[in-house]
């Protein structure tokens, strides 16, 4: 079925609460790690550190999760949009950064004052790709968001948030003096941040668009 106003497929609650759950289960496994793991410092370690050694499954799953949750955001975006709206583009970076989060999870990084190997070179690739896909599409889909009549109000804050962090991976990459993990999990932050902002903001049209008013 279609909304009779614009054309677009009705929209389905799966897509936001997939979203949700998966940023959900990032994020309690992202914020349990810094308790189970009090030998790394918050300050100093990267999230990248919390993959090797003990608990380390817990966050590598979380990774997964987060790459499911941010394609099947994409997804259910889409889907949702009228056909003048939509592109392919911001699907496509949502999940090629959802595979390269996936990747990052599996290859270990060389740990410091170890010999360079292959795996962490992967693993310095693919944390890098997923970093610059997933704020990509950040950015393109806050563009065509724009396009988009049930969406046009809530641009004026989605898109420079998502410039914000294309912006911010760039300072994260060229200012070598910031503290590493800090400002890497800042930048985390802000884009989970804006992912988790509209999965809701999609769900909230999802549950309208089924007559549902909470």
């Amino acid at each position: 079925m279609q909304d009779t106003t614009t054309g677009a497929p009705r929209l389905s609650p799966l897509w936001p609460r997939l979203a949700l759950a998966g940023i959900a289960c990032f994020l309690v496994a992202a914020t349990a790690l810094h308790l189970l793991r009090p030998e790394l410092d918050p300050v100093d370690s990267q999230m990248s550190l919390y993959l090797i050694g003990a608990w380390g499954p817990l966050l590598q799953g979380a990774y997964v999760m987060l790459g499911i949750a941010m394609t099947g955001l994409a997804i259910g975006l889409y889907r949702g949009m009228p056909p003048a709206a939509r592109s392919a583009a911001p699907l496509l970076m949502f999940a090629l950064g959802g595979l390269s989060l996936a990747i990052t999870a599996y290859a270990w990084m060389d740990l410091p004052g170890l010999d360079a190997t292959m795996e962490g070179l992967v693993h310095g690739i693919s944390a890098q790709g997923a970093f610059l896909f997933a704020t990509t599409g950040l950015v393109l889909q806050a563009l065509r968001l724009r396009l988009d009549p049930h969406w046009r109000r809530h641009v004026r804050w989605l898109l420079p948030w998502a410039i914000a962090c294309f912006a911010a991976i760039w300072v994260l990459a060229l200012w070598r003096e910031l503290p590493r993990g800090l400002a890497q999990k800042a930048v985390i932050a802000m884009i989970v941040g804006w992912l988790a902002a509209v999965a809701m903001l999609l769900g909230r049209q999802a549950r309208a668009a089924l007559g549902d008013p909470r």
